[in-house]
Formats: C-alpha cells, structure tokens, sequence
C-alpha cells in the first residue's frame, strides 16, 4: 500500500462521515486503476452515507464495467430509492436491462429520462428493434444530439439547410455517410427512392472503399455522385444524413424498401475475380468469422476464432473460403491442418471486390458485419450468426429472418452470451440440408452484373 493510500484511509477512519475524506480515498484508487478496491471504499461510502445518492450511482456504473449485473442493478435502484427523479440512473438502469434481455423493464426506465440524449437514442434502438419504427426512428435523431456523451454523429458546419422532408423536384442532396460500412450498405438503398422524387443532383459522401462498388452498382440513381472529402463538394440545395432518411420517408416494418437485389457489379470486375476461385462440383460457402475490433459490441458478436467453426469442416462436398480482413486474417493464412481454406481476404481491396467473390459463392456464413449487408444487398444467400448481448436492432427481436434483405438472409442466434456451440450446431445442421437439397448452376452463371 503506497503512503498516499495509507494516508487517505486513516482519514477515512477519522471522519467516516467526511465525504471530501471518501471521494479523496475513491479518487486515488480510481487513479491508480484499482476497481475492485474502488468498489470496496465506494461500498464503505453507502454504508456510511446511505442516502447520498450520487454514490450508488457511481458504484452501480463501476459494478456493470465489472460485469456485475446484479449488484449494478441494486446500485442503481438504491440510487433511485434516495432520488426518485434520478435520470441518469434511470437512463443506466435502462441500458443494463436491455443488455439483459428484460425489454420491457428497460422501456419503463429509459422513458423516465426523456430529456438525456442517451436514454433517448438507447430506447430508439429498443422500439427499432421491435419494428416500432415510428417513434424509434425519431428517438434514433438524438443520435447527434449536442448533448450526448461521446457523440460521434456530428452535424456539418455547411452553408445550406438540412433536408427534413421537403420537395426534392429538381433539388440537389448531398447525402452524408455516418457510422459503419454495413450502414452504408444497408441503407443505400434509400438513394433511388430520393431519386424517383425528382431530385436533379444527389451526391453520397462515403469512404472511398465503398467508391468503386457503388459507381457502377447501386441501381436507380442515375444522377448520383460520389464523394469522400466534404470540403471539395459543392453547393447543394439541402444535405442529410444517411440513417435520418428512413424516418424522414416514413418507413414502418411494412414499408422497408427491399427490392433485391439493389447492388451489383461490372462484368470486369467478376473477371478479375474469376480465376481466383476454385472451380469444381459442390459448394463454394464464404467465411467471416470476426468484425473491427474497435466496434463497441465486438467481444459479443465476433467469434474467439476459426476453431469455433470446426464442426463445419466435415460437411461434405464444401469448399470454404475465407473473406476475413482485419482481426482474423493471420488465421485465414494458417487454417488448422484438417480445415482446407482458400484465403482471399489478403487479397480484396475494397468492397467491389468482396461483392465479386460473393456473387460467385453459393452461401456466406458471417458475424454481424458489413459482408452480411453486402450478401444481402446483391440477393445472396446468408447467414448471420447473432449474439445474445448487445444484438444489433437492424436484426429485430427473435426472428430467424430479415424483412431488409427477404429470402436471403437467415439469422442464427446465440442463447448464452459467450456460448457459440448451439448456435455452430444449428448452422451445421441447416448446412447439412443446404447441401443435400441445392441445385446448383453451372460454375458461374449465377452472377449479378451490369
């Protein structure tokens, strides 16, 4: 024990109703990186001032980093016994239910936070979830809030007005990409239906890794730009963010706009990718076992490794290549010795060429994300192996299907966080009857191409 730490804790004896004497102790810890002894000082700070809510609070926000769900929630809700009107511990109260799976107790306590940007956007992505797009869609808008902690959606400083649903005849939209690939993916879609409303100029702006495939493939937008630097862009009559699209066109569950497919490619760029797949009978199956992991849910929704995957490999007649970038791609270089893999991942450079490889395989099976968008974008069979913690809404509440991507697109979801063994096995035997019941085309006639 350091003589600071010494120090504080024979203050804290001195005065153990001293709050400056406890936050000093709690601060030094938290300094020092010590969670489970600033657990024990904020556990002594309660039991001494039992009725200082702030201090439940913040034991119960430690307690949920921890993974102490229980206690985090006995934290949170003596934090509420002492204030009622607490928002920010019936705005965290909320988030810990949902990532326990109790919905509809986290709805009643998000929506006693109706002011706190965060409870807003977290129960916008509950009532999405539950295809009640109305109101989710417009809770999703708190998404830059001004106010929000750690927003990343930030509105631009640009010298023309945002579009809020007025007449596009003849307008001109810069439409600006946010959040991830699979974002942009999905909801791309929502550019030809700008398109069919006369405006005259649409730009997106979006990473230039998406540039070569949506140049030549996104269908119906026939005056479309494309762009990744807002700065050079020039004057638009309206710009808009992506994912405030669908709630500015209304979009209910019923009315999601999912023709399929709306993406494709140019025959060159099938060419290219051709040869480098292997030719023969059976099935050629993708492989995407792991997402950025910078992504906020990654530890739930990638798996550890290939190895998860290994009651796969003796299902006959499958060829199995891998589309992994990033986090598991040394894997992809060295599969086990009993797992024949074609790696192509090294090899893809954008997106355009990820949707070559797709569109000449007979089936994806992926994590959570932006290839499964990109399978079901080009009206490829997928399937999408989900999570339990921290599930994204797009997929909705416990359906084994996607009203965004119809007939294509089949979800696996996973009962027990961090269990991944009920969920391979289900994949397995579906792959089983895949493979006894597929009529496949000749070796690549089944291609998507302009």
């Amino acid at each position: 024990m350091d003589p600071t730490e010494v120090a504080l804790r024979k203050a804290v004896r001195l005065r153990p109703l001293s709050l400056e004497a406890h936050a000093a102790l709690i601060d030094h810890l938290t300094r020092r990186n010590r969670p489970d002894a600033v657990v024990a000082a904020y556990r002594e700070l309660v039991r001494r001032l039992p009725d200082l809510a702030v201090a439940h609070y913040n034991l119960g926000v430690i307690l949920k980093d921890l993974q102490c769900h229980a206690e985090a929630e006995a934290a949170y809700r003596e934090a509420l016994r002492v204030r009622p009107d607490y928002v920010e511990a019936h705005a965290n109260l909320g988030v810990l239910l949902m990532g326990l799976g109790r919905f509809e107790e986290a709805e009643a306590a998000l929506r006693q936070a109706p002011d706190l940007p965060e409870a807003n956007l977290n129960l916008a992505q509950l009532l999405l979830r539950d295809g009640r797009f109305a109101e989710g869609w417009r809770r999703f808008e708190f998404r830059y809030h001004p106010r929000l902690t750690g927003r990343t959606v930030i509105p631009p400083a640009l010298p023309y007005p945002p579009w809020r649903g007025e007449d596009l005849a003849g307008k001109s939209l810069c439409v600006l990409w946010e959040q991830g690939f699979g974002d942009a993916i999905q909801f791309c879609r929502y550019l030809p239906l700008l398109s069919a409303r006369g405006a005259a100029r649409i730009t997106f702006l979006c990473d230039h890794q998406l540039v070569s495939l949506l140049a030549t493939g996104l269908h119906g937008v026939a005056n479309l730009a494309l762009a990744w630097d807002l700065a050079a862009i020039p004057r638009h009559d309206y710009w808009v963010f992506l994912l405030s699209i669908p709630s500015l066109m209304g979009t209910e569950a019923a009315s999601i706009p999912a023709s399929l497919p709306y993406l494709s490619l140019s025959l060159e760029r099938l060419a290219l990718w051709r040869a480098a797949l292997p030719s023969g009978a059976g099935l050629r199956v993708g492989l995407a076992w792991k997402g950025r992991s910078d992504h906020v849910n990654d530890a739930n929704r990638s798996l550890p490794g290939l190895a998860v995957l290994a009651s796969l490999w003796d299902v006959a007649g499958v060829t199995w290549i891998s589309l992994q970038k990033g986090a598991g791609a040394q894997e992809a270089q060295s599969p086990p010795p009993d797992q024949p893999l074609v790696d192509l991942g090294a090899q893809v450079r954008d997106f355009a060429d990820t949707a070559a490889v797709l569109v000449q395989l007979d089936l994806l099976i992926t994590v959570d994300t932006a290839v499964a968008h990109l399978c079901g974008a080009l009206g490829k069979p997928c399937w999408v192996v989900l999570p339990c913690v921290g599930t994204d809404w797009r997929w909705l509440a416990e359906r084994a299907d996607s009203p965004w991507y119809p007939g294509v697109m089949r979800l696996f979801r996973q009962r027990q966080p961090g269990d991944w063994t009920c969920v391979v096995e289900e994949v397995r035997n579906a792959l089983l009857e895949f493979a006894r019941t597929a009529t496949l085309p000749p070796c690549g006639q089944e291609i998507t191409a302009r």
